[in-house]
């Protein structure tokens, strides 16, 4: 092996864990037990479409034995949102902030620029009190049923986890909503099931 081989290999293994740091996936802290975990939203957090105590932070509550705020708003744009976080995140404090909005601004055809502005504004807001954040992409209307892309977007640009499949996938299912859309039971079970896993894929909760 000749001596210029070192450098070159320097060079891959910084290359290496390079892509290594880069691809591994968003992590939260873990979760204590006594933690306070806001789920905030729309319809699809306060669980229109289910009986009491079977939205999806309900059930979400249950499996994780975790307590969860349910601070929802049924109807709420993200711009009304947005105005109301603070003082959410000021009477409780929360560890984890469970942010599922925008899927009214879609609705109302307000247009996806200004849901963007206002969900990217949210986590900022949380990231910036030191409050981890979770995201949850709401589809828009259409054939496809899947969330903007700007939803992702600001998971990679803020390094949180985002959970942008499970919604889609139970408004594409019959047997899982109570109308065009809205979950029933099942549909806020898997949803819960599936931030759930998150969490625990994230290092919030023990593997």
């Amino acid at each position: 092996m000749t001596p210029r081989g070192a450098p070159a290999r320097a060079a891959l293994l910084c290359a290496a864990l390079l892509l290594a740091a880069c691809s591994k996936a968003p992590s939260l802290a873990p979760l204590a037990p006594d933690a306070v975990i806001v789920a905030f939203g729309d319809s699809l957090t306060f669980g229109t479409g289910a009986a009491e105590g079977e939205s999806y932070p309900a059930q979400l509550g249950r499996m994780i034995g975790r307590r969860i705020v349910d601070a929802s708003v049924p109807g709420e744009v993200s711009a009304a949102g947005l105005e109301r976080l603070p003082a959410v995140l000021d009477e409780y404090q929360p560890q984890l902030l469970l942010l599922c909005e925008g899927g009214n601004d879609f609705l109302r055809q307000i247009g996806k620029r200004q849901a963007a502005d206002h969900v990217r504004a949210m986590v900022r807001l949380a990231k910036t009190r030191g409050i981890d954040v979770l995201l949850i992409g709401t589809p828009q209307p259409g054939l496809t049923v899947t969330p903007p892309e700007f939803y992702a977007e600001i998971a990679k640009e803020f390094r949180i986890p985002y959970e942008g499949k499970v919604i889609g996938r139970i408004l594409r299912d019959e047997a899982l909503k109570s109308d065009p859309i809205h979950p029933n039971a099942a549909g806020y079970r898997l949803m819960a099931g599936s931030v759930a896993a998150l969490l625990k894929k994230s290092g919030a909760l023990g593997r």
